[in-house]
């Protein structure tokens, strides 16, 4: 069976700029590839000496999602819990449903964005009836 990542090189996995080697980071590979254990090396071989890259740049931070109030899902669901808390208690489902829709509206999901507007309008439609004070 054919290896699926074997020609793509180690710096595609990380932000997709291929490194140029100085002389001296080829000497350093060469010296990092003899000095390995046969098992590692033995990877090595299977992505090819080419492809194999040991100065790889460090990944990323984890991209932190925020709205446009700058919290992140995590926040906005332990503040919605707290004020609902002060209410009465709640169930599991009020609190994954928070969490669920929370998670949609933070990532522009069409269909918590859809969720969000019918809820403002229904709101808006019982008070103006005089349902809500």
């Amino acid at each position: 069976m054919p290896h699926l990542f074997g020609s793509i090189p180690a710096t595609v996995f990380r932000d997709g700029t291929p490194q140029q080697l100085t002389d001296d980071q080829e000497e350093q590979k060469r010296q990092i590839y003899e000095r390995m254990n046969p098992r590692r090396r033995k990877f090595v071989d299977r992505i090819g000496y080419d492809n194999w890259d040991p100065f790889q740049k460090p990944n990323d931070p984890l991209d932190l999602r925020m709205d446009v109030t700058k919290r992140t899902t995590q926040q906005l669901v332990r503040e919605f819990l707290q004020q609902a808390a002060k209410k009465g208690q709640y169930s599991n489902d009020y609190a994954r449903g928070a969490l669920e829709c929370a998670l949609g509206v933070v990532n522009r999901d069409e269909k918590y964005l859809g969720t969000l507007d019918f809820c403002l309008w229904y709101r808006d439609l019982l008070r103006k009836e005089g349902h809500l004070l």
